[in-house]
């Protein structure tokens, strides 16, 4: 197994640890804080991985699976654990909280969908040796999305106006993953819209 394989691996094995850190709240001193870097560390993980896989010319089946898995299991923990926190995160939107926990829901179910119809066009292309080359907007998108979730987590442990406007730039940051999820979608399926061809 090289490296870049080690460090999708490593990615993996994090997320226990951080989804631990996440429900040690009274035991472990800033436990939000804690399972918020560590999801941070492991998210650059992906794109260290993935740069040194190209960089090396150390590209393989088994990475590109590890790889895969990695990202889309940590990203779904971490949306699933900030719903959650319905009773402590969403409180900075007052009388506006239940509101606000309905439209995150709806927004977590549109990223989910996008990868789920990304991955699916994938396998396909795969099965018919087609290639489907990744676009920049799902990059923005990954990146964008990562640091809402992780400024998400991180307002929790913190009160007062510097926590709300954590909370609030994490959860503006995550309206616009959500734009962005919607539009690299759509443009990636219009792109090799021919992967669905028959012949």
């Amino acid at each position: 197994m090289n490296l870049p394989n080690k460090i999708s691996l490593t990615r993996i094995l994090m997320i226990p640890f951080f989804v631990t850190a996440f429900f040690l709240d009274g035991v472990l001193p800033y436990n939000y804080l804690i399972s918020a870097v560590i999801f941070a560390v492991a998210a650059c993980t992906d794109f260290v991985d993935g740069y040194i896989a190209r960089s090396r010319n150390l590209i393989t089946n088994i990475g590109k699976f590890l790889d895969s898995i990695a990202d889309k299991v940590l990203v779904a923990t971490a949306m699933i654990v900030v719903l959650a926190t319905k009773d402590t995160l969403f409180t900075v939107f007052g009388d506006g909280a239940n509101v606000a926990y309905i439209v995150t829901c709806v927004c977590i179910c549109i990223i989910l969908a996008r990868e789920f119809i990304i991955s699916a066009f994938r396998q396909i292309a795969a099965a018919n040796g087609l290639v489907m080359a990744a676009e920049k907007l799902g990059k923005y998108k990954a990146a964008c999305q990562d640091v809402a979730l992780f400024m998400m987590l991180f307002a929790i442990d913190f009160t007062g106006t510097f926590g709300t406007v954590v909370a609030y730039i994490g959860f503006g940051l995550f309206a616009v993953a959500t734009v962005l999820t919607i539009v690299s979608g759509v443009s990636y399926v219009a792109k090799n819209k021919n992967v669905l061809k028959e012949d």
